[in-house]
């Protein structure tokens, strides 16, 4: 399945964001009570939920975009929890998006972008996101933007990860409209 590679990408560059640049690890957060793998489920469907195929298939100007509920991904490392939703057409990746909630942190979008950008060799500033977002392209294979924000309190960071032949202008609408309500 080629899909997965891709949602993993997606999955693991949103879970660099939560180190801190000053150098401080984060604890796992503390909770009374695993979370169900129903409760997984559900926060897999809502990041589907946040871009429709439809919204895919204009930015990739490609008709009979799919979506389908990616991996879950809990970093105890630095307290993320990441969801994700692979789009296709044709069973080919068309992209994935990935959220990635950081519960108990107090990190700022711009720390988020800031850390993004150290770990990732040639990052760049995208313009036009109130808390931040940056654009880059990973081992000439796949392309990512990412936008940080804080969401009730809770840092998070939103990602569209495509083939390298998705631009930065063919992604903003994405990340903006997921952004928008995550």
């Amino acid at each position: 399945m080629r899909a997965l590679p891709i949602a993993l990408l997606v999955v693991a560059a949103a879970g660099l964001v939560g180190c801190s640049s000053g150098g401080e690890q984060a604890a796992a957060p503390k909770r009374s009570a695993p979370h169900s793998s129903s409760a997984a489920a559900k926060n897999v469907v809502e990041t589907c939920s946040l871009l429709s195929p439809n919204d895919v298939s204009k930015a990739i100007n490609t008709p009979d975009v799919s979506a389908k509920p990616g991996q879950s991904e809990n970093t105890t490392g630095n307290g993320g929890k990441a969801t994700s939703c692979e789009y296709q057409v044709a069973g080919k990746p068309a992209g994935a998006l990935a959220v990635t909630r950081y519960e108990g942190r107090h990190t700022k979008p711009a720390e988020m972008i800031a850390a993004i950008k150290k770990a990732k060799a040639g990052a760049a500033d995208v313009p036009g996101f109130a808390d931040g977002a940056v654009y880059y392209v990973d081992g000439q294979k796949t392309a990512t933007l990412a936008a940080a924000k804080l969401s009730g309190g809770v840092p998070v960071v939103v990602s569209y990860t495509g083939p390298v032949k998705m631009t930065q202008e063919m992604m903003i609408p994405l990340v903006r409209t997921a952004v928008s309500g995550a």
